[in-house]
């Protein structure tokens, strides 16, 4: 899913190209991609685009009279940036809405069968705000603004980074990546932190999107950024399962868990205990390693 950074990209890419122009029309590939039915969608036709922000991991169009339309990527959601007279470039199955723009036409694609992906038209501030889960934005919060957000609830780490009532923007990979930075297990409870492990993490979080943002941004300054991924062989930890830690050189880990993965380092993060994968530790009971140096 793409997370703060891509988000951000997103929204730098859109602004750039479609701020001040006119929505022609928008045209509706697939019926179950708009979640809204009022004020209906044909209200955005002809509309011109005051600008692009971001609600957590959510983009959003806003329009003249106080249209706002809402994209939620959510997995396997993707935007394209097609000139005038440019080829779409992927499959009539995987686009779900075209927003033909008086310069260009943005596609809204899905590389996914379960359709999660989704479009809200609302108008007004409130109506918009009443989208947003709430979760601080961990660039602009303070240390206490992070800590009291972090200990509002009693959860592992990776829980309540991933959160967006508490942190908005933050998703399974990005979460990987600050725990490895600020050393700390995905499975250490929130209230079981001292408040130097926590300033700690509030760091982490900080420098560890900052970078990711000025990547991104520096190459959605080139082109309009496409290929959009959670797996990213600069990153540290995530997606990285048995290859070296850049930090340590020990084999990564990895916990799976429904339809998602932690991936850690236990020399740096966890003092060299490896963390019990509900599938793999039940099917090794007592052969299950409890070190990295048992492996």
């Amino acid at each position: 899913m793409p997370e703060l950074p891509d988000i951000v990209a997103y929204v730098d890419a859109l602004s750039d190209r479609i701020s001040r122009r006119r929505l022609e029309r928008l045209t509706l590939f697939s019926p179950f991609v708009l979640r809204s039915v009022d004020p209906p969608i044909e209200a955005v036709d002809g509309a011109r685009a005051a600008g692009v922000r971001r609600i957590g991991k959510r983009i959003v169009i806003a329009f003249e009279d106080e249209l706002f339309l809402v994209i939620h990527l959510m997995i396997a959601g993707r935007l394209r940036w097609r000139e005038p007279g440019q080829k779409p470039g992927i499959g009539p199955k995987l686009i779900l809405a075209v927003f033909h723009f008086e310069n260009g036409t943005l596609l809204f694609s899905e590389a996914s069968s379960r359709k999660r992906a989704s479009l809200t038209l609302v108008r007004g501030e409130a109506a918009l705000a009443a989208i947003d889960p709430g979760g601080i934005e961990p660039l602009d919060a303070t240390d206490d603004m992070f800590a009291e957000a972090l200990t509002r609830e009693n959860h592992t780490l990776k829980r309540a980074l991933t959160d967006p009532r508490l942190f908005s923007g933050i998703g399974n990979a990005y979460s990987d990546e600050i725990l490895h930075a600020a050393k700390l297990s995905p499975l250490k409870l929130t209230r079981s932190l001292t408040s130097e492990e926590t300033a700690r993490l509030a760091a982490a979080a900080r420098a560890t999107l900052a970078m990711w943002i000025a990547r991104m941004r520096e190459e959605a300054a080139v082109r309009f950024p496409e290929k959009v991924t959670a797996f990213r062989p600069e990153m540290a930890v995530h997606g990285r399962y048995k290859l070296p830690c850049p930090v340590c050189g020990t084999p990564v880990q990895r916990i799976v868990y429904a339809d998602n993965e932690c991936n850690y380092c236990a020399r740096c993060q966890t003092g060299g205990r490896l963390l019990a994968d509900r599938s793999l530790s039940r099917l090794l009971k007592d052969d299950w390693p409890r070190a990295i140096d048992e492996l």
